[in-house]
């Protein structure tokens, strides 16, 4: 997630490949995080015989050729750069790793041409925010993926706030911001008027020390300015979105975005990551124009943006442009997009299953087994509103097949909704059973006025076995029963007497039957 440590990592990843003999090529969307990262593997790397180089626009072209020769002699090992080593004239002598930071700004045709340059080339991505394709690309096996989950200690959460713009309120929160010794971003992303908002600022806060930076100001001039700004020579930096990715100026903790409603999901959000980057509380404020009409989509994003301000959402994020958007084309080059021939779970299950059958692995299809109990479980309008986003839960929930992801989903719950209420829980519980009984090859279980029915796979003989190990309270309810023989492929059927059960009874009871089977079958397998 933004400031959560991906550039620590990255930075061992290069000191291991350089000491392997191989050269290293980071690749940044932008001149200002080049220039950053530049300064930080200089820093890191000091002590050590590192050769380093940098392909920016801050560079000169006699800069930039001589750096380009010395690449293709091996004479520099580490070589940061944005689109510039795209170019054609840049050759490596032994390129042995890729690190592409903030992947979601680069197309995948820039990716697949760097690739080009070696066919053995280990690449490693960096991102908050994957872009669909990406993320749907790691998630099903094609790449692989690792979370960082853990957020730096003391860190907070970024305060953020929705609304219509207001002037008033700006003048506060940078006025609040600079009381306690900090900085503020402003992003107005449009650079024609760019110079009007700082006069309207100045106006509204003249206390206040304000400067510029646009990606159409020359190297030179957005050096220094940004140089200046990071040594505190100002208070307020009104500047466009060529502060979105990766900037670490951690003496700026609130960030004010002018129509935010322009932004995708994504950008906003890890244009709130420029902030929050120490133990300081953060603020954002997202204003939109309240004159204008806000489209269905804007309202959507501004909404999750206001929703996820967890620390570690940006994956969540993801999975929601994911969602939103679509997966895009896993073979081709569009990033975004749905599929039309089929619908989205059976082709993510075909694409999985034929990962398996390339990587030689036997392709095994595991039956979801049915729950049929009768219980109130579902999710209360009082708790979620909105009938769009209460239908979207239930079709997550209903798509979920692990513990980790039924945990997460609860976290996450918690925290755009508040406290789970008893009926939503039961809902999850069902779930948990769900992926209890197919991980233990039940097909069915169902309740009627008499009997809880439990189809299992074992013959009289391993029920027994297993009866015999499993806590008496358990065990003692359940009587074996053999499958009907009329009925092909009819499985035993476990019987417990329910008379005396409720709904939350039973779901209690197969709970910890289902955990201690669970338990009870390894512990046999292990002895055989």
């Amino acid at each position: 997630d933004v400031g959560f440590g991906k550039t620590e990592v990255a930075l061992r990843g290069v000191f291991k490949a350089v000491l392997s003999g191989k050269q290293v090529a980071v690749l940044v969307p932008t001149t200002i995080l080049a220039q950053q990262h530049f300064n930080t593997l200089s820093d890191r790397f000091k002590p050590y015989p590192v050769r380093l180089g940098l392909l920016s626009r801050f560079r000169s072209p006699k800069e930039q050729k001589e750096v380009v020769a010395k690449l293709q002699l091996g004479e520099v090992d580490v070589v940061v750069g944005t689109h510039r080593l795209l170019q054609k004239d840049i050759r490596f002598k032994d390129l042995g790793l890729l690190v592409v930071d903030e992947e979601q700004r680069f197309g995948v045709s820039h990716k697949e041409k760097i690739k080009q340059m070696r066919s053995e080339v280990d690449v490693l991505t960096l991102s908050a925010t994957p872009i669909p394709r990406t993320l749907y690309m790691a998630l099903s096996g094609i790449r692989e993926m690792s979370l960082i989950n853990t957020p730096p200690i003391n860190r907070s959460p970024v305060q953020t706030y929705v609304g219509p713009y207001n002037p008033s309120q700006i003048r506060m929160a940078i006025l609040q911001e600079m009381d306690r010794g900090g900085q503020v971003y402003f992003l107005h992303n449009r650079v024609q008027t760019i110079h009007a908002m700082v006069n309207h600022l100045q106006d509204l806060v003249p206390e206040a020390k304000f400067v510029v930076a646009h990606g159409q100001m020359s190297g030179d001039q957005l050096e220094t300015v940004m140089l200046d700004f990071a040594q505190r020579q100002f208070d307020v930096l009104v500047c466009t979105t060529i502060i979105e990715n990766g900037v670490d100026i951690p003496n700026v903790n609130t960030i004010i975005i002018d129509r935010s409603d322009r932004f995708g999901l994504s950008q906003l959000y890890q244009i709130r990551g420029r902030v929050g980057r120490s133990d300081i509380q953060a603020y954002a404020y997202c204003y939109y124009d309240p004159e204008k009409q806000l489209t269905q989509d804007a309202q959507t994003r501004l909404r999750a943006i206001r929703e996820f301000t967890t620390l570690g959402s940006g994956y969540q994020i993801a999975l929601r442009d994911l969602e939103i958007r679509g997966v895009g084309n896993i073979l081709g080059s569009e990033q975004h997009g749905h599929m039309v021939a089929v619908g989205f779970d059976l082709y993510c299950q075909m694409l999985e299953e034929s990962i398996e059958e390339l990587q030689g692995n036997e392709v095994k299809g595991k039956e979801q087994a049915i729950i049929d109990l009768n219980v109130t479980a579902f999710i209360p309008d009082k708790w979620v509103g909105n009938s769009d986003v209460k239908l979207r839960e239930y079709k997550r929930l209903a798509d979920i097949d692990t513990d980790l992801a039924l945990e997460m989903i609860q976290a996450e719950w918690k925290d755009r909704f508040g406290e789970i209420p008893a009926q939503t829980l039961q809902l999850v519980n069902l779930v948990r059973l769900r992926l209890m009984a197919t991980e233990l090859n039940i097909p069915l279980v169902r309740s009627d006025e008499e009997f809880l029915r439990i189809n299992v796979p074992y013959t009289l003989q391993e029920w027994l076995a297993l009866q015999k190990r499993l806590p008496k309270e358990l065990g003692k309810k359940a009587r074996w029963m053999p499958g009907v023989a009329s009925q092909q492929g009819s499985k035993p059927v476990l019987l417990i007497k329910n008379l005396t059960m409720d709904g939350n009874d039973q779901v209690e009871y197969l709970l910890a039957l289902f955990k201690a089977l669970g338990k009870e079958i390894k512990a046999l397998l292990a002895t055989k």
